[in-house]
C-alpha cells in the first residue's frame, strides 16, 4: 500500500530559533498523539542540522527544500545533496514552481539534482503543475507528463520508487484558489496512469501522489477522500502547528 503522507514546505521563512521551537512543537504534539499518516516537514538548509537533533523520525520525517545540482566545488552559497543528507534530512523538494521560475531550474539541472539526491540516499519530492495560461489552454496533461519525462522518467523503476510526486498547480499556490477536489483527483488520476503507462501497474499503485496548492485544514478532507490523492505538500498551513495538524488530522 502506497503511503499518505502530509509534507510541510516552510520556504524561506522563520529564523533558526523559531523554525526550533514550531518544530519542537510539531515533535511533541505528534509524539503524544501519534498520527495515521506520514508527516515530514521540509525546512531551511540552515535548520536541519539543528532541528535533526531533537526529531523523532519515526513521527516526522526531515527534507530540504533543494538541493545542489553538481556533487561538490566550487560552487559558492550551493549546498549539495550530500551535505543534506549529512545533517540528518532524509529528503528534499526537487522542481518546485518557485525554483523553476524564480531560478532557472530547468528539466535538465531537475534532472541532475534528482540523481544527486538518489545517489546520496535521499528520497524527492519531485513537484509537477502547471500555470493558469497552460490551465485554462488546457495543457495541464501535457504539461505534467512533460515535467515527469524530462526529469525523472530516465530512472529505472526500482530508483523510482523512492519519489514521492506532488500535484502544484502553479494558479493556486498561495493565491487562495485552490483546484476543486474533483480537478485535483481528475489530473492525480491521469499522473497515475503516466507513470503506469512509463513503469506498470504495481509502481503506479505505490506512488504516493500529494497535492499542493492552498491546502488547508478547511478543504483537506474533502481533497484527501478522492481515492488518486495521497496527502498534501503544504506551504503557510505548515507554519503553525496547530493549522498544520488541522491538516494531519484530516488524512
Amino acid at each position: 500500500m502506497r503511503k499518505k503522507i502530509v509534507a510541510g514546505n516552510w520556504k524561506m521563512n522563520m529564523n533558526l530559533q523559531d523554525g526550533v521551537a514550531l518544530a519542537k512543537e510539531l515533535n511533541d504534539t505528534l509524539t503524544a498523539q501519534k498520527p495515521n499518516c506520514g508527516v515530514i516537514i521540509c525546512t531551511p538548509f540552515i535548520h536541519l542540522a539543528s532541528i535533526a537533533q531533537f526529531l523523532d523520525q519515526s513521527v516526522i520525517g526531515l527534507g530540504a527544500e533543494n538541493c545542489a545540482d553538481k556533487e561538490k566545488g566550487a560552487y559558492t552559497g550551493e549546498v549539495s545533496a550530500e551535505m543534506v543528507k549529512s545533517t540528518g534530512a532524509q529528503y528534499v523538494i526537487i522542481g518546485h514552481s518557485e525554483r523553476r521560475g524564480y531560478y532557472n531550474d530547468t528539466p535538465e539541472v531537475l534532472k541532475e539534482k534528482v540523481l544527486l539526491a538518489l545517489k546520496n540516499g535521499l528520497k524527492v519530492i519531485f513537484c509537477i503543475g502547471e500555470s493558469l495560461e497552460e490551465r485554462e489552454a488546457n495543457k495541464q496533461n501535457e504539461v505534467v507528463k512533460a515535467e515527469l519525462e524530462g526529469s525523472v522518467f530516465n530512472l529505472s523503476a526500482e530508483e523510482f520508487k523512492n519519489i514521492i510526486v506532488a500535484y502544484e498547480p502553479i494558479w493556486a499556490i498561495g493565491t487562495g484558489k485552490t483546484a476543486t477536489a474533483d480537478q485535483a483527483e481528475e489530473i492525480h488520476a491521469y499522473i497515475r496512469s503516466v507513470i503506469a503507462d512509463k513503469y506498470g501497474k504495481e509502481v503506479a499503485d505505490d506512488t504516493t501522489i500529494l497535492y499542493g496548492g492552498s491546502c488547508k485544514a478547511s478543504n483537506a478532507p474533502e481533497l484527501f477522500a478522492k481515492p488518486d490523492i495521497d496527502g498534501g505538500l503544504i506551504g503557510g498551513a505548515s507554519l503553525k502547528a496547530a493549522d498544520f495538524k488541522g491538516i494531519i488530522d484530516a488524512r
